[in-house]
């Protein structure tokens, strides 16, 4: 695969579906949304890689994560997004899979005159299912069912909100929002 290759083919129209998508995810927390029209290289999945053809530019720090700090993934994502590479604590965005991106500690969550300078985590999953956790709080009506790669976490970030780091969870096509607002409990 070239460098070249792998972005939308229809820039206006995939990134708009693709920025609708992300915006639905993350309103909407525990409802799964198909991502496509990306085809970054492995092990970059399509729905993380149109999430990044979307939100990251030449303005959004990315740290990647061990998992996916290749040579293929740094070129890729130099030539479609000019995002500049970053350590983990200046990051505005961070990729990689959970136990990659460990410790979380370590993101931005922001400060209590500007909470929104934190950190959005896009966490590639193997598959965003079965159910291990519920979902309460903005934007669910009830409650939701997710699949997290643990709770803990989440329960802590959850505890310093109106701090605290958002997070993406992709697998293939699909994402899911799980926002610092939102309430998490193992089941």
């Amino acid at each position: 695969m070239s460098d070249l290759s792998g972005g939308f083919t229809q820039a206006p129209q995939q990134s708009a579906r693709a920025f609708r998508a992300v915006l639905e995810a993350m309103a909407r927390p525990g409802r799964v949304q198909v991502l496509d029209g990306a085809a970054p290289p492995a092990p970059l999945s399509p729905a993380a890689g149109a999430v990044l053809l979307t939100l990251v530019d030449q303005s959004t720090r990315l740290y990647l994560a061990p998992s996916h700090d290749t040579p293929e993934i740094r070129h890729w994502i130099a030539f479609h997004c000019g995002a500049p590479l970053t350590e983990a604590d200046a990051a505005d965005f961070a990729l990689g899979t959970w136990e990659a991106l460990q410790p979380v500690a370590r993101f931005a969550i922001g400060t209590p005159d500007y909470p929104d300078r934190s950190a959005t985590l896009i966490v590639e999953c193997d598959a965003l299912a079965p159910a291990n956790a519920r979902l309460t709080g903005p934007g669910i009506e009830t409650e939701a069912l997710a699949h997290l790669p643990e709770t803990s976490a989440f329960v802590a970030n959850h505890a310093s909100f109106p701090l605290g780091f958002d997070c993406l969870f992709t697998a293939q096509d699909q994402v899911l929002g799980l926002p610092r607002s939102t309430e998490v409990e193992a089941i």
